[in-house]
């Protein structure tokens, strides 16, 4: 669970640059720096998130893509946004959830810190991430939103005067209501 100060840096009003938002939406749709794309290994599009990504952006993330070599799981890498609304794309490959696997967690956690380094190196201050593995590589929704929030909340306070929006970007109610379920777990701490 999120401590009483990881979740004061997600809520913190003092600081309204250095904070974390919600939305339920339709990433590919949204107008800030960078996407998170919730790729696969190969980086060359996939289903989900990814092919939403691949299919908004057009050929020319595709062939930026090939270029890469593909893509570590918990490692991030970066590409131009091409016809979406933001201007890049940072592709991390999440863990394949298997039950009571430790590096599960680790990989997943250096998915969102790896891709707010590397949004940190490129100037980027608004980020939009999906629920990374929560699909198809079987991450439990629960576990996810508690390991997403707690990452950047290190990341932010780690980083206080960088100035750094981050947007969570639920594609469903389900997940939306994970979210507000770990912020509520924390106030009734």
């Amino acid at each position: 669970m999120l401590s009483k100060e990881l979740i004061n840096v997600i809520l913190d009003a003092d600081k309204p640059d250095n904070h974390i938002y919600f939305e339920l939406g339709d990433i590919t749709e949204l107008k800030v720096d960078a996407i998170v794309n919730a790729a696969n290994n190969s980086l060359l599009g996939g289903g989900g998130v990814d092919g939403a990504i691949h299919r908004a952006a057009g050929p020319k993330l595709l062939e930026e893509c090939r270029k890469l070599n593909g893509c570590d799981t918990g490692d991030a890498k970066i590409t131009a946004g091409y016809d979406l609304k933001a201007e890049y794309v940072i592709h991390t490959v999440g863990p394949i959830y298997k039950a009571g696997d430790p590096s599960c967690e680790k990989l997943l956690k250096s998915c969102y810190y790896k891709s707010l380094e590397l949004a940190k190196e490129y100037d980027i201050h608004t980020i939009a991430f999906p629920a990374i593995s929560t699909g198809a590589y079987g991450y439990p929704i629960n576990e996810a939103a508690v390991i997403a929030l707690s990452t950047i909340a290190t990341w932010l306070s780690e980083n206080p005067d960088y100035g750094m929006a981050v947007i969570m970007v639920c594609y469903d109610q389900k997940m939306l209501d994970s979210y507000q379920r770990v912020l509520d777990d924390v106030h009734h701490q």
